[in-house]
């Protein structure tokens, strides 16, 4: 995949957009059906022409350049401290994972697993996503630190939220995979963040004439 701003973009808001979900799903708060679909969908496709196709279309993470365009260069009052706590735990996980080939491949074989049920019903299928939660919890979810996720208590003791916030962190990480893969690292959100916000305004433009 060709390294370049506009890729970038859309890796970093594939992460924003599937921590937001994990926040909303938290909080017990309606979330936008396509942006969930779009992100499971991203951790299937794990071989796409190009990164504008990972999640679909534009149009599906357009919530994710939203939240971007607003922690890269927003005034700090826009800016949510969580989603950045969040976010930077997942990209510092990604790479221990990277690092790590026996994980690597046991989390490639958990996404297959779940991949071929997905074939038979849907991404969205509670049995799907409990695949997906399960894999992250037997791969990623041992690594250190762990991501804390905060909300309502009652609503994070629900298995079924367990699943869907499990799933979504793997969506995180399967898109912090692609933000290394297209030259992302630990200083570009500081040294490239015009170049960021230029391409998220530019990709949110064309998302919003994709119906």
């Amino acid at each position: 995949m060709k390294t370049n701003s506009r890729d970038l973009a859309i890796a970093l808001a594939g992460i924003f957009q599937a921590v937001k979900l994990v926040q909303q799903i938290a909080n017990g708060e309606q979330r936008d059906s396509r942006a969930f679909n779009a992100c499971l969908a991203g951790i299937f496709n794990i071989d796409p022409e190009s990164a504008d196709t990972v999640f679909g279309s534009l149009a599906g993470i357009r919530q994710g350049l939203e939240i971007a365009r607003d922690q890269v260069a927003g005034p700090n009052e826009r800016r949510d401290m969580e989603l950045t706590r969040y976010a930077v735990t997942v990209m510092h996980l990604e790479r221990k994972l990277n690092r790590n080939r026996a994980m690597l491949d046991s989390l490639s074989a958990g996404i297959e697993k779940a991949n071929e049920q997905a074939r038979f019903f849907d991404v969205t299928h509670s049995g799907v996503i409990a695949s997906l939660a399960d894999c992250y919890k037997q791969t990623i979810s041992t690594l250190r630190p762990r991501i804390l996720v905060n909300g309502n208590q009652a609503i994070l003791g629900n298995p079924e939220n367990q699943n869907l916030i499990r799933a979504l962190l793997l969506a995180a990480v399967r898109a912090a995979v692609l933000w290394r893969q297209c030259g992302g690292g630990r200083l570009t959100l500081i040294l490239q963040r015009k170049a960021l916000l230029n391409a998220t305004e530019s990709l949110l433009r064309e998302a919003q004439n994709i119906h």
